[in-house]
């Protein structure tokens, strides 16, 4: 069964968003970490939605490349960098085969995104993530933390399809699997990663607990 389903749900969110958007804003953490990173670095915006950070960090002059499987997303980053001047390589395409060779980025971001699949569908990325970033480069990203489950499980009903993968009733993405772990289950999925700082935070709303990772790709 195929479980990297959400961006069909997230394609009719892009399609329909404006700048007014929560997800139109960029990370402060996301861009405090760029300010550390070489001029010249070539960055990676895995499911880049409605482009915030790949845009944000190609204004500040960055090699950006972008990618997301929803078509209305890569719409949207294409119409505001044209507005703005700017350029950014874009690729529709999932997060299991990324369209690019190895030790091809020097940084690869992904925001709210990898979580979206089964447990297979999360170690395939982060393996995809690991062939095409280069020996010392970083990687930042966020996951689903399983302290978040129960409270999800109270606002809804929920069905565990695989191991740590659910399902939820109701409307919103949920209705495609979404991934939850540990850290130490999200450790066990990081081959070829040296671990810099994993946090567990909550984010807009209560309950909402999300690992924030930062990695070393290994030599």
């Amino acid at each position: 069964m195929t479980t990297d389903t959400a961006h069909a749900y997230w394609n009719d969110q892009w399609a329909n968003a404006d700048a007014t958007s929560i997800w139109a804003r960029p990370e402060p953490e996301v861009m405090a970490h760029a300010q550390g990173l070489p001029a010249a670095a070539r960055i990676l915006d895995l499911g880049a939605g409605l482009g915030r950070h790949a845009l944000a960090l190609a204004q500040m002059g960055f090699d950006v490349a972008a990618i997301d499987a929803a078509p209305d997303s890569l719409a949207a980053i294409q119409g505001a960098a044209n507005t703005a001047g700017l350029t950014l390589d874009l690729h529709q395409s999932k997060m299991t085969a990324l369209p690019f060779a190895d030790a091809s980025f020097d940084h690869i971001l992904s925001w709210n995104v990898i979580y979206h699949g089964d447990e297979s569908i999360v170690a395939q990325s982060f393996s995809e993530v690991a062939r095409v970033l280069k020996p010392g480069g970083t990687f930042m990203a966020t996951m689903l933390s399983s302290r978040r489950l129960p409270v999800e499980l109270a606002k809804a009903k929920g069905t565990e399809i695989s191991r740590n993968t659910w399902v939820f009733d109701g409307p919103g993405d949920k209705v495609h699997p979404h991934y939850f772990c540990s850290a130490s289950q999200l450790v066990s999925l990081l081959g070829g990663f040296e671990l810099l700082s994993l946090v567990d935070r909550v984010h807009d709303t209560p309950g909402s607990w999300h690992w924030h990772l930062l990695a070393e790709r290994m030599a």
